[in-house]
Parts: structure tokens; C-alpha cells; sequence
């Protein structure tokens, strides 16, 4: 399925979570928390200002990014869990 996400909205694909902990204990699917990372799927083509005129997103498809807890309306597409977030919503791009 195909989606654009509109204005300065992001569609993210969560990472994978850890189910190990840096001690090498496994960690019960009960105790594991979502994940605040993902790549980025697809962009908006930016915000409109007060004049009219599209800013530009910040981030762009293949970033990895991290986000808030409660960020974004999570969705599934094709059987995968995404998110639709406001660029806003993304507190940083993970430099590789």
C-alpha cells in the first residue's frame, strides 16, 4: 500500500525492540516497552506558512529517527505497525 502523508506529517516504521538487556538477560514480552525509534518511510512536502509559501522537512525517507513516547496515531499497513507523526513530534535524527 502506498501512503503520502500530507503538509509536515512523517510515517515512520518502528525498529525492532531489544529482547535481550546489555547483561545478557532476556526480557519477557510483559515487561517490553515500544520503541522510540524508527526510519522514516515517507514526508509531507512541508508546512505552509504565514505567507503561503512550503517550508521544507528537516528529515528526509531512510533517517533514523528517534520520537516521543506518546507521539503520533500508530497504524497498521500490510500487517506492519507505523506511525503518522507532525515533524514536530521527532526529537532527533540518529547520525551513522
Amino acid at each position: 500500500m502506498k501512503v503520502r502523508p500530507l503538509n509536515d506529517r512523517v510515517l515512520v516504521k518502528r525498529l525492532a525492540e531489544e529482547t535481550k538487556t546489555a547483561g545478557g538477560l532476556f526480557i519477557p514480552d510483559s515487561a517490553k516497552e515500544k520503541p522510540s525509534r524508527g526510519i522514516v518511510i515517507a514526508v509531507g512536502n512541508g508546512k505552509l506558512d504565514d505567507s503561503g509559501k512550503r517550508n521544507a522537512l528537516a528529515v528526509s525517507v531512510n533517517d533514523e529517527v528517534l520520537f516521543g513516547k506518546y507521539s503520533g496515531t500508530e497504524v497498521k499497513l500490510d500487517g506492519e505497525e507505523h506511525m503518522i507523526m507532525r515533524e514536530d513530534d521527532i526529537l532527533c535524527v540518529v547520525e551513522k
